[in-house]
């Protein structure tokens, strides 16, 4: 009987270190014995490329239009400790939907039976969490993705696509969609920032895989076109993407979230940024007081 290869999908808006966060786990995997593929959903085609030096590779959008016929294998390059790196590719300026890769994608590794030639333990795709449209919500529409894991931060528009993921698996749940194994804090160094995530997290019914903070060990690992986990073995930061990848081992049942609607999210935030205020100045506005 064939193992089971556990697939997740990590989402988050762009720019908040999802492709950072997904590399440095992908390479924590792979550092305790794992098999791990990483699967690079986003058009930009840059989130594997710290697991081989900085280096680019060519996506499987490009590589269709330059041959007729692909093998898996032209698409697969080796990185970091062994691990399979993938870039879906987008579509030429302008023109097609952005997600399109990731549905050509898949589809060409799953026919070919790649994840089984391979002898995986984890495929991890990493996907652009801005808009939740048809190409990009394959891993969770289709139940590719067996667990769903979002990154964020304390910032309104991190969290408010965060809300969009949970209605999208909130709307495929029924439909033998991916469920919401919880969510990974990143960039958390205020107390406060801490307290709006947790807070965010209880309202939504989901849970805090890890929370990771801001550091310059990641900054001068991605200077020099790695993870953490390889240029700085021994730092605190990556123990504690150790920590959430032994996590994410361990995690085995993923849940319906209750998304926010969005004037009760938007209500949310405004009071949060009443409470900061107070927090910076000190002083209780009349409206907070009012919220009293």
């Amino acid at each position: 009987m064939a193992k089971k290869i556990k697939q997740i999908a990590i989402y988050g808006k762009g720019g908040i270190g999802k492709s950072t966060t997904t590399s440095n786990i992908s390479a924590a995997l792979s550092v305790a014995g794992y098999k791990v593929m990483q699967f690079g959903c986003d058009p930009k085609s840059d989130s594997t490329n710290t697991l081989r030096g900085g280096e680019y590779i060519p996506t499987v959008l490009d590589t269709l239009r330059d041959k007729q016929i692909v093998r898996a294998h032209d698409v697969i390059f080796e990185g970091f400790n062994g691990i399979y790196c993938v870039e879906a590719g987008g579509p030429a300026p302008g023109v097609g939907c952005a997600g399109r890769g990731i549905i050509t994608s898949v589809s060409l590794l799953k026919q070919q039976k790649v994840f089984e030639e391979l002898d995986l333990d984890y495929v991890i795709y990493d996907v652009l969490g801005d808009v939740v449209c048809g190409g990009f919500a394959v891993p969770v529409r289709e139940g590719i993705a067996e667990h769903v894991f979002t990154v964020t931060s304390a910032d309104f528009m991190a969290l408010y696509a965060a809300n969009n993921l949970f209605k999208g698996i909130h709307k495929y749940s029924t439909e033998g969609g991916a469920l919401l194994g919880g969510v990974i804090a990143n960039s958390i160094n205020a107390p406060y920032a801490k307290e709006i995530v947790d807070d965010f997290v209880a309202r939504t019914h989901t849970q805090v895989m890890e929370y990771v903070p801001r550091s310059v060990s990641v900054t001068q690992a991605e200077l020099q076109g790695k993870t953490t986990i390889e240029a700085d073995p021994d730092s605190k930061q990556a123990q504690i993407y150790k920590s959430l990848a032994q996590k994410i081992v361990d995690h085995t049942e993923s849940k319906v979230p209750v998304p926010l609607e969005t004037g009760e999210l938007r209500e949310w935030a405004s009071n949060w940024g009443k409470q900061l205020v107070e927090l910076e100045t000190g002083v209780l506005s009349p409206a907070a007081a009012g919220n009293l």
